[in-house]
């Protein structure tokens, strides 16, 4: 979601197909020190999409200077819409703070979301998003968008069995750069 300083990722560490994969399987992942993601479905799928987008983003650093959020959302379009015959199966959000914060979601067909303040995927995002469109507001601070990230989640492991592990992940992004807290 996006707050007033940033954006703030979150997810929970619970990886399931058709039983629990693991329970400490980590959903936010940061690209740059500044871009991160959010990652839900297949795990071979996204650890390839992860590997590929900090790549490319460290190239094109070297040659360039620092790669924006919006470059970052459109090459993981373009590299899913590459596949959509054969999709990598996974939903994920892109957060990051170029001149202000930025947030975006993609599906596994390479489709962008945007101009939203908040998103949820995965299998209990219908119940985190009631969380979220009933409590959001646009001029949260960091602590009370990152206990609204923690009620959201906390709303999908209660009635999910999808969703759950050990810990909820939560991570800012704002002019200082990419970090995770408590």
């Amino acid at each position: 979601m996006v707050y007033k300083d940033g954006v703030l990722l979150a997810a929970d560490s619970q990886s399931t197909s058709a039983y629990v994969e693991s329970r400490f399987e980590r959903k936010v992942h940061p690209v740059t020190d500044h871009i991160a993601i959010t990652t839900a479905g297949v795990v071979g799928d996204i650890q390839f999409i992860l590997r590929l987008l900090r790549v490319e983003a460290r190239l094109y650093e070297m040659g360039n200077g620092g790669v924006t959020t919006k470059s970052m959302v459109t090459l993981l379009s373009n590299v899913l819409h590459s596949n959509r015959y054969f999709p990598m199966i996974t939903a994920m959000v892109i957060g990051g703070y170029d001149n202000g914060p930025q947030l975006y979601s993609i599906d596994p067909l390479g489709g962008i979301g945007q101009g939203e303040k908040y998103f949820a995927t995965g299998s209990g995002s219908p119940l985190a998003m009631g969380v979220l469109e009933s409590q959001y507001r646009e001029d949260l601070s960091e602590k009370e968008a990152a206990e609204l990230a923690k009620n959201a989640i906390g709303a999908a492991i209660q009635r999910d069995v999808y969703t759950g592990g050990r810990r909820i992940i939560i991570a800012v992004i704002d002019k200082n750069g990419y970090r995770e807290i408590e």
